[in-house]
């Protein structure tokens, strides 16, 4: 069993991934899902995000809807926590 004193990062996740998806989800708070790529850009100019930030949702897929900031990584390839708990 692991120390619950130590931070872990859970399987099919690494740090930089931890840390592009909590960027992601700054730029793009809670108010704009459902959207779509075009208006997830929009949202995170917006907000004055990073242009790493900006060049990542520039990479999505056209005319499909993401539903939160969880599917937004997996279509960026980013490693995504399979269980929470």
């Amino acid at each position: 069993m692991s120390d619950p004193h130590q931070p872990a990062t859970a399987p099919g996740t690494d740090e930089a991934d931890i840390e592009r998806r909590a960027a992601l989800a700054e730029a793009l708070g809670k108010e704009v899902w459902p959207a779509d790529r075009d208006q997830l850009i929009a949202k995170a100019e917006e907000s004055n995000a990073p242009d790493g930030v900006l060049g990542q949702l520039r990479r999505l897929p056209e005319g499909r809807q993401f539903t939160n900031v969880q599917e937004v990584a997996q279509a960026l390839g980013l490693g995504t926590e399979q269980q929470r708990f």
